[in-house]
């Protein structure tokens, strides 16, 4: 399948489009603009009003004017380094036109004495007279249709001018070609979009500060496109995995109801559900491809093992993937109990495993005398042969995007996947990222977890938490406190976490350990023992500690310049307290006065432990490419629409993207045809293969 011929003048190279050379290409590189088609989706961010005024008398300088003036007297400097001044007259006013390090022969020609010229550029009061300084542009009066009554604004790099970049995109627009409606009839009459090719044309020429909106019908329907391509894309990954046999995985529930009764309390009623459904998926004769997302310690541990001992029950063996050895030792460590009570053989691999050893467990596995394996990404290695792998679950920290999961999917074993993700992501950003995947929410604490009891306290009040922290080690209670840098920088007055250390030593004794980012991975395991084993009461820490550790008894979190962290950070901060028996605090020490939305992140944090809400409040708050740092989240680039604001247009994408495969599975009808121009438009190649193959 080759790419349409309709479309081949907007993949043409840049400089077949005029007024563009090599150089200025190499420019628009630094815009992500490779081939005319992505001029077409390089919109205007602002505009600059040019309609026509009889004087510079009808504006209140400083501002933007555009008028017809006869040109007057040119007045050259007298001295090196002072402006070159040109005089006119409006319908109403004499002004001057001031030119810096400008050639005389140059301004005659551009602008003649005693003829008439439009000019439009900022006009400022200088001494009381009107001046405008270097015009934006100088046009015959016969040419003054090509100045837009609003002229779009383009982002700029460096090398760019906004006229090299309007005249590129104006030539690009030239190129649209007439293309089949892919858009459903009725949607697209509801929500008053234009057609494709005129949307095009009026992003790009705007009527004024309204047509920028992302709102306004052109730019909804282009955002909509792309949206709806992302989806048609995941729907057919989705789709491709579902046709690929999968294997009957029913478990007789036998090992599963050994761990249920060893467990001091009834799972909830979303792990319940949750459990329900994964079943489900593997009895089912096809793929099951699945995100469970939960908050902090919503109990996805327990789910996952219960759907990796449904597949020991029918006979075969799981697998447990985490992105790093640390994460995989400790899914092992949670795990260890579960097995035991269930009778499984559960064994890590990690990338320390060497030799000999590593040889048994690489038998035993090909022998099927281990039943669950846990490990890092390395468990995919060509030397890993499995008896008969069943399940593979994924510990995701967004590292494992679409391609990946599409990678796992061709290693021609029938795996069911199963995705976990302990950061909640709002539903728009979880359609952008798993929209190929169904999801299971738990979205209730497991009993037993305590609520944690969150302040705010201004850093001034130091010595207070000091002492209620002398108090409660004291009682035998354990604490993080979290430091936001490590050397002591003098620009920001953060408190480094040497200086805490030293600091909370010399008040509670050598009780105090320290870890951060700068220390030899030997001796941040070291410190983690001690604290995990109770030597160490006071852990003082940079953020290395938010991710998955786990010591029960700790129960106090005290996050220093609590205000310079993101939301998410705060909240996967608390939810490392409250794991166990003991009341749990969270104290958010900040620097007063606090911005505004530092007041406001504090506050979400203070104010709810769900991290659904705290998602979306910062999602509101950072915008979509902050939220999950979008280098490597495997979050689609878009290039006109904004997840944050265009949420409900996810959602409605990913239905139709659903409703026209399940019509046309092949996208053989006229409007699957046109589907097919979209997704080739739209650069989504994979897509295409993906129809290809199917």
């Amino acid at each position: 399948m080759s790419r349409p011929p309709i479309l081949f003048p907007l993949f043409a190279d840049l400089e077949t489009l005029e007024g563009v050379g090599p150089k200025t290409a190499r420019a628009f590189e630094g815009l992500g603009v490779l081939r005319p088609r992505d001029l077409l989706f390089l919109l205007p961010h602002s505009g600059v009003d040019r309609s026509r005024k009889s004087s510079v008398r009808d504006v209140i300088p400083p501002t933007v004017v555009t008028v017809e003036v006869e040109v007057g007297a040119h007045v050259p400097p007298r001295t090196k380094g002072k402006p070159y001044r040109v005089m006119v007259r409006d319908a109403h006013l004499d002004w001057a036109l001031v030119f810096f390090h400008a050639r005389g022969d140059y301004l005659q020609k551009l602008l003649p004495t005693g003829q008439r010229r439009i000019v439009s550029g900022r006009i400022e009061l200088f001494d009381g007279i009107a001046q405008m300084v270097h015009p934006d542009h100088v046009l015959p009066v016969e040419e003054a249709g090509d100045l837009p009554a609003y002229e779009p604004v383009y982002p700029l790099t460096s090398g760019l001018t906004q006229r090299v970049v309007a005249k590129a995109a104006d030539g690009a627009v030239a190129r649209a070609p007439d293309l089949p409606e892919w858009i459903d009839p009725a949607l697209k009459a509801r929500e008053g979009w234009p057609d494709w090719r005129a949307a095009v044309a009026g992003v790009h020429r705007p009527a004024g500060a309204a047509a920028l909106a992302a709102t306004d019908p052109a730019r909804a329907r282009l955002a909509y496109d792309e949206l709806f391509a992302h989806q048609l894309t995941l729907s057919l990954a989705r789709a491709s995995l579902r046709r690929s046999k999968g294997v009957e995985t029913r478990g007789t529930g036998v090992l599963q109801a050994r761990v249920l009764a060893a467990l001091p309390y009834a799972p909830t009623g979303a792990q319940t559900r949750a459990m329900a459904e994964i079943a489900a998926d593997l009895a089912a004769p096809l793929r099951m491809n699945r995100l469970l997302q939960g908050d902090v310690g919503a109990g996805k541990t327990l789910v996952a093992f219960m759907a990796l001992l449904t597949a020991v029950e029918a006979g075969g063996q799981g697998v447990m993937m985490a992105p790093t050895e640390i994460l995989a030792r400790q899914h092992f460590e949670g795990l260890a109990p579960f097995a035991q009570a269930a009778g499984v053989r559960l064994v890590l691999l990690t990338g320390r495993d060497k030799g000999a050893e590593r040889a048994t467990k690489l038998a035993d596995l090909a022998d099927g005398r281990i039943q669950i394996l846990v490990g890092t990404h390395a468990v995919f290695q060509k030397d890993v042969v499995f008896h008969d792998l069943r399940l593979a679950v994924v510990d995701e920290q967004h590292r494992f995007g679409v391609a990946q999961r599409m990678e796992l999917g061709a290693k021609g074993r029938a795996v069911d996947v199963l995705v976990m993700t302990a950061t909640p992501i709002p539903r728009s950003l979880a359609l952008a990222s798993y929209g190929d995947m169904d999801v299971s929410v738990l979205d209730e604490k497991p009993a037993g977890r305590k609520p944690i009891k969150t302040a705010m306290i201004d850093a001034a009040r130091m010595d207070e938490v000091v002492a209620h922290l002398a108090r409660a080690v004291a009682e035998g209670r354990q604490c993080y406190w979290v430091c936001p840098l490590v050397e002591d920088s003098e620009v920001l007055d953060y408190t480094s976490a040497e200086a805490r250390f030293a600091h909370l030593r010399a008040a509670l004794g050598d009780v105090v350990g320290l870890v951060h980012g700068q220390l030899p991975p030997a001796e941040k395991d070291a410190a983690m023992a001690r604290f995990q084993g109770g030597a160490t009461r006071v852990l003082v820490a940079t953020t290395v500690i938010e991710v998955g550790v786990n010591v029960p008894n700790a129960s106090i979190m005290v996050i220093e310049r609590a205000e310079t962290f993101g939301l998410a950070q705060l909240h996967q901060l608390r939810g490392r307290v409250g794991r166990g028996t003991a009341d749990s605090t969270c104290l958010l020490l900040y620097q007063a006065p606090l911005s505004e939305t530092g007041e406001r992140r504090l506050k979400t944090i203070r104010d709810t432990e769900d991290g659904f809400r705290i998602a979306e409040e910062d999602l509101a708050m950072r915008g979509a490419g902050d939220l999950i740092g979008t280098a490597q989240s495997g979050l689609p680039r878009f290039r006109v629409a904004d997840l944050e604001r265009q949420a409900a247009l996810m959602a409605l994408a990913q239905s139709d993207a659903r409703a026209l495969l399940t019509l046309d599975p092949s996208l053989q009808s006229p409007r699957g045809q046109a589907a097919r121009m979209l997704l080739w438009l739209l650069d989504q190649d994979r897509a295409i293969r993906l129809i290809a193959v199917g």
